[in-house]
């Protein structure tokens, strides 16, 4: 799985909004906020963060006895790069459709 997949995932991707504004968070009190906003088990978090472990979105230290997880921007920064490339390429294409669209209306 790669970082595209594991954001597509809304709970992930809430996961992933929260360390954005916060910086950092412990496993419960993401399990907390998973549980609030889905209904979802403290294991089911767990599996979640495994994911975005694994993908690179999150690193996670033990501090005494929790374990706090932090965003690495990095590939956060690769999605935004990809998207604003994607953007460019077919904002021009779809800006030159709505051209000739609007010369030759019979086309629609």
């Amino acid at each position: 799985m790669d970082a595209f997949q594991a954001v597509a995932d809304p709970v992930r991707r809430s996961i992933v909004e929260r360390l954005a504004g916060t910086g950092e968070a412990t496993a419960g009190e993401l399990a907390d906020l998973t549980r609030t906003e889905f209904g979802i088990s403290q294991p089911a978090t767990s599996r979640h963060l495994k994911v975005l472990r694994q993908t690179g979105l999150v690193s996670s230290t033990v501090a005494a006895q929790r374990r706090v997880y932090r965003l690495n921007r990095r590939p956060l920064l690769d999605i935004a790069e990809w998207a604003t490339r994607q953007q460019r390429f077919w904002s021009g294409r779809l800006d030159a459709l709505e051209d000739h669209l609007n010369d030759h209306p019979e086309e629609r």
